[in-house]
């Protein structure tokens, strides 16, 4: 194994000395593998871009409970202000299972507590901590016991049958409004389904209405304890799809999700709702259905009618922007091809192996790859096709700005190796479970991370680390340069804490709003790359002298990260991610040629400036 004389890696004038890569007798032959290897990871990328197509639509989804209590306040049907709502794009409901307590405040039974009836008939067999129901529509009180395992008998008080309960039946789950759902669908209304669990139920799941979707309330769904129970329930699933609600999971909705896939939902909590103006929601709202496939948008009112109507009104119009179409979703899986994943795990690997064979240091080179590896692979719990996703993620940002790191122009070369990368991490990462967002990217911290110690293990001198080990803790250190590495380090963590937007170091309300007007006008890119790529092109322009360059190139590693990191969001459909990216790259390399400029100019009045004083 023999490495390249040692040349120059960086022009004249800048004074950046970082040791060249190793050409490898290799290299050529690992760079066809990966071109190669391009071919099926495109096939699926097409693949993807044509199922995700078919997916732009959505249904505004209002929960009925909470506009019925709206119509109420203001005096009006429930019916009369869903109609209201329709004209302005509302095209589902979302109705709760009856529960007794529904069949009392429609007359259709009388309830009364013991205690009660006890004072009115002293002389009568009733128990005061019991509760009586008694018809008011006949039939109906006598048919509710044989829904419950609760025990339950008859009594005969002033002249009048009651049924006795144990306990306060009121929150016992009665089976669907077939009168109010049949009135709904009739208006053409998607109609979302929400079941109660409750224990004292016989036969859960048996009088399920005829609609498309479920929605479990609370944190589990139907019988996610008892897997006879689960099993039943995903049988009587049937055609309908279960509504996978965004950052709710429910224990068990994995199971009905590998029978009968998912509509992924978004909704926001009522608290949540009343601190956000109706412009802020709707972009929220619009966000979802085009950046997160969300295909049930659920809705609820605003305390005034005013504010639900502007809700609505500026939703719809975002999304008609966003080209999603308010319809009925029909929900197609997302298909894997296995053979050509395999084959496309070809490229991230032989990647991999040039990025080893690249380093000044080959042996180093290969260890590091070696152990990158070996975490990728281990983080996703020795899936290859989740771990040769990581790898393509943190290597592809790398092995451009390893390879070459000379001139203006090896950007290029470095952006166009990292969105080869994207279609290896989009082949390989993408699945049913991925894209409906139940199996996220494992590994986020890694690709900002590990592209940047990869590029900066790159840049040790062709020697014995010992003696690179010794030249570093025999260097002169300045104050400026403990200031310089100071506020790089800073910034850094700034970076990587704030790669989720889930930390203390969220974005600010300038920023929000910023974020919000470029969301709702076009796809915003992402600002780790509008800053990262400029960072990287004054670097490699070779403007600023010593060790500066070398700094500003690791920064440009963090814009090439950003790129795989974007596409890392499978939820996201990949022309999304796409038009992000390139928005991106197009910001950033005006910038980054403004940038050289700017810093060119700079320290030629820096360094002329008292010259021409002295001269005058």
């Amino acid at each position: 194994m023999t490495d390249a004389p040692p040349t120059r890696d960086a022009p004249a004038q800048g004074g950046m000395t970082v040791p060249p890569p190793s050409r490898h007798p290799w290299t050529p032959a690992l760079l066809g593998l990966i071109l190669l290897s391009l071919i099926p990871a495109l096939l699926l990328a097409v693949g993807r871009v044509n199922h995700e197509r078919g997916e732009k639509t959505a249904a505004l989804v209002m929960d009925y409970p909470a506009v019925a209590a709206q119509a109420r306040r203001f005096g009006l049907e429930p019916q009369a202000l869903m109609d209201r709502y329709q004209k302005l794009g509302v095209n589902g409901v979302a109705v709760y299972e009856d529960v007794i307590g529904n069949l009392v405040q429609r007359g259709e039974v009388y309830q009364r507590s013991g205690a009660d009836l006890k004072a009115d008939f002293p002389d009568a067999n009733v128990s005061p901590q019991n509760v009586y129901l008694r018809s008011l529509k006949p039939g109906v009180a006598e048919a509710l016991p044989a829904r419950y395992t609760m025990p339950t008998r008859q009594v005969r008080v002033g002249g009048l049958t009651w049924t006795e309960w144990p306990t306060d039946p009121t929150f016992l789950p009665t089976g669907p409004n077939a009168a109010l759902i049949s009135e709904l669908k009739g208006k053409g209304y998607t109609i979302v389904y929400r079941p109660y669990a409750d224990d004292a139920l016989r036969d859960p799941g048996a009088d399920w209405p005829d609609v498309p979707f479920i929605a479990f309330n609370g944190e589990e769904v139907i019988g996610a304890r008892t897997p006879e129970l689960l099993e039943k329930i995903n049988g009587r699933m049937g055609d309908r799809i279960p509504a996978l609600i965004e950052a709710t999971p429910q224990r068990g909705l994995d199971t009905l999700i590998a029978t009968h896939g998912a509509a992924r939902t978004f909704s926001v909590n009522p608290a949540w709702q009343n601190r956000l103006d109706p412009i802020t929601l709707a972009s929220k709202y619009n966000l979802a259905a085009r950046e997160r496939s969300m295909r049930l948008l659920y809705l609820r009112p605003y305390p005034t009618i005013n504010e639900t109507e502007a809700l609505l009104t500026r939703t719809t119009e975002l999304l008609g922007r966003s080209g999603v179409k308010i319809t009925e979703p029909v929900i197609r899986p997302f298909a894997e091809n296995t053979v050509l994943r395999a084959l496309s795990l070809i490229g991230p690997v032989a990647a991999l192996l040039l990025l080893g064979l690249s380093f000044p240091l080959v042996r180093l080179g290969l260890l590091v790859a070696a152990a990158s590896g070996a975490l990728a692979l281990g983080l996703n719990r020795f899936d290859p096709f989740a771990g040769g996703a990581l790898i393509a993620a943190v290597t592809f940002p790398a092995l451009g700005l390893v390879l070459r790191r000379a001139r203006v122009t090896d950007w290029f070369i470095a952006t166009g190796l990292s969105l080869c990368g994207v279609l290896f991490v989009s082949a390989l990462g993408a699945n049913r479970d991925s894209v409906l967002g139940l199996e996220p990217f494992r590994g986020v911290g890694l690709t900002l991370a590990l592209p940047l110690l990869l590029v900066a293990l790159s840049f040790l001198p062709r020697q014995d680390l010992r003696q690179t080990a010794r030249d570093i803790y025999n260097a002169p250190i300045k104050l400026g340069d403990v200031v310089v590495m100071g506020l790089a380090l800073a910034v850094f963590a700034l970076v990587f804490l704030r790669r989720g937007n889930a930390t203390g170091a969220s974005v600010s309300d300038t920023e929000a709003r910023i974020r919000q007007d470029l969301q709702d006008s076009l796809v915003r890119p992402r600002f780790k790359e509008m800053a990262g790529h400029p960072l990287g092109i004054v670097g490699l322009s070779g403007a600023l002298p010593g060790y500066f360059g070398a700094m500003l190139i690791l920064g440009g590693v963090v814009g090439q990260s950003s790129i795989l990191n974007t596409f890392s969001h499978f939820h996201t459909p990949l022309l999304i991610s796409a038009t992000r990216c390139f928005l991106g790259l197009g910001v950033g390399l005006i910038a980054g040629l403004i940038g050289i400029w700017l810093v060119r100019t700079a320290l030629r009045l820096w360094h002329t400036y008292g010259a021409r004083t002295v001269n005058a």
